[in-house]
């Protein structure tokens, strides 16, 4: 690759990444709103302990797809 592709893909790859950023902030602010305390983390950790205790209505072969 050239220096000029090179930082083409560096320009895209930055934009797709604040998207997302702002994508997770967005998200994350919700759950907030929605009485995650803690946001994502909180929702991870409670859909962590949902799966540990066998309480997910998904068998594994599904949640693998």
């Amino acid at each position: 690759m050239t220096k000029t592709q090179l930082l083409k893909k560096i320009a895209l790859l930055e934009s797709v990444n604040d998207q997302l950023s702002t994508e997770v902030s967005y998200v994350d602010n919700l759950m907030r709103l929605l009485g995650f305390s803690e946001g994502l983390a909180t929702v991870k950790a409670t859909a962590q302990e949902i799966v540990d205790k066998g309480l997910s209505p998904y068998d594994e072969t599904e949640q693998s797809a």
